[in-house]
């Protein structure tokens, strides 16, 4: 099937095909015609697959075929997510995807000022896409309506969930229209997922796409096993291969992936570290950086890299083993994309092994054991097996019960920069509120618009192509 086969209109396979896409995705493909009908959509996916598209398109062309300009502080289309990242990514799709039309889209999310954000929505404006926390401020101080909504999406529903998200969303639905267009999606649809996309859909069509337990075919999977003390300096020997070109290392904690970015640092490994504690314009700069090339590694926590969507990455390094096995697909789902060959290497001591054991069942095959590296452990390989419950109270104990979970989804931290600059207009901020001080005047700050497509920013129309 190619993107010309599907019923959109011209200015949107304009777009597409100025994006250098011919053939939609299988999500895309089962996606699209029915969203083009009005139906609730309940889609389980995890990223890379396409899904951005597979809604924004059917959006762009409601909003196209059913011209109406927004009441002043309102949004016809709500798009909630749970970073920022996804969230500055789900902008920036519909900007590309739009170009050739003519609709005002804004994104809002909290750590930044919220004075360009507000000024961006002050008319009202036909996309919104959102995180919890800062939307909810906004409609509480009265900036924000939601009575006249007409398409409501939520994505990375599970994400939403386990970042503790789900009472936020609760209060967001209670204020929405009865009557709406709901999409629904979600990479994982365990009991508490199901039960809330029932409270929101209604007699939806369900499409699946690379359920969570399948990882991509293309991926080379491998694990080295390797005492704990160790690991760094087998990530230097790893890194040493000059295949491995763009890569990914992933890290439990904020801390842990500093650390690793200081020692790589200080062996020439051009890295940076990406994480809650880092201010909006640091994360961004590390991104574009990674984009760009000029970093070869950098350095993530599971939910700041939830939502990159970046092309050309070789290779994913588990550098501590996740002890939620879903979590291993989401990371390893970074590579290999586009039909592109990638590998995932996971260092694993002797605490970790019972989450290899739990990862190989949920993806239904072992993950090969690569025995060639100089820092090989049989001791590690064949040391007695943790119950996965008494392997991560022994990790978390000796990290303080700190874990990696910032339950906001983006609040800035102690020791983390408030109040940062804007990446655009209505373009930066965290998942979550900012956090209150009594003391400050305002947490609110502005920037400079970033690089955008052509189309506008945030607050502004794109213009028809000439």
């Amino acid at each position: 099937m190619k993107f010309s086969d599907l019923a959109l209109i011209e200015p949107i396979q304009t777009a597409i095909a100025e994006a250098g896409y011919t053939e939609p995705t299988p999500i895309q493909q089962a996606a699209i015609p029915t969203l083009l009908e009005g139906r609730d959509l309940l889609g389980c996916a995890q990223t890379g697959t396409g899904k951005t598209a597979a809604f924004a398109l059917p959006i762009l062309q409601r909003l196209a075929q059913n011209p109406r300009r927004p009441e002043p502080r309102h949004a016809r289309v709500l798009v909630l997510a749970p970073t920022r990242e996804l969230a500055i990514q789900i902008h920036d799709s519909f900007r590309a995807y739009g170009k050739h039309l003519r609709f005002k889209t804004a994104v809002v999310f909290g750590g930044v000022g919220q004075a360009p954000q507000v000024k961006a929505l002050s008319s009202g404006v036909e996309v919104l896409i959102a995180t919890p926390g800062r939307l909810l401020d906004l409609i509480n101080q009265k900036y924000l309506r939601l009575s006249g909504l007409e398409v409501f999406v939520l994505d990375e529903a599970d994400r939403m969930l386990d970042m503790g998200f789900i009472h936020d969303i609760r209060k967001v639905i209670a204020m929405l229209p009865a009557k709406r267009h709901n999409l629904f999606f979600s990479a994982t649809m365990p009991p508490d997922i199901r039960k809330l996309a029932d409270s929101i859909l209604t007699e939806p069509a369900y499409v699946e796409v690379a359920p969570v337990s399948s990882t991509a075919e293309l991926i080379e999977q491998s694990v080295m096993y390797v005492e704990k003390n160790r690991k760094k300096e087998l990530l230097r020997h790893v890194l040493k291969n000059p295949a491995l070109k763009r890569v990914i290392v992933f890290t439990r904690t904020k801390r842990g992936a500093n650390q690793v970015s200081e020692v790589l640092e200080k062996s020439g490994v051009v890295s940076e570290a990406i994480h809650g504690n880092k201010s909006q314009s640091a994360r961004q700069k590390a991104l574009e950086n990674f984009r760009a090339g000029r970093t070869r590694v950098l350095v993530a926590t599971d939910i700041a890299a939830r939502g990159i969507d970046i092309d050309g990455i070789t290779h994913v390094i588990n550098f501590e083993v996740p002890n939620i096995s879903e979590s291993y697909v989401h990371r390893i789902g970074r590579t290999a994309r586009a039909g592109a060959p990638g590998a995932a290497i996971s260092f694993c001591d002797a605490e970790e092994r019972s989450f290899i054991k739990d990862i190989e069942k949920l993806i239904a095959q072992p993950i090969p054991v690569d025995r060639t590296q100089p820092y090989h452990s049989n001791e590690v390989e064949n040391s007695r097996l943790l119950s996965k419950g008494k392997a991560k109270a022994a990790i978390e104990g000796r990290q303080g019960g700190g874990g990696n979970r910032n339950r906001r989804g983006g609040r800035p931290q102690p020791g983390g920069q408030r109040g940062a600059k804007a990446g655009n207009s209505a373009n930066s901020g965290g998942g979550g509120r900012p956090q209150q001080k009594p003391q400050q005047k305002s947490q609110h700050g502005g920037g400079k618009p970033g690089p955008a497509p052509s189309g506008g920013s945030a607050g502004s129309r794109p213009q028809p192509r000439r």
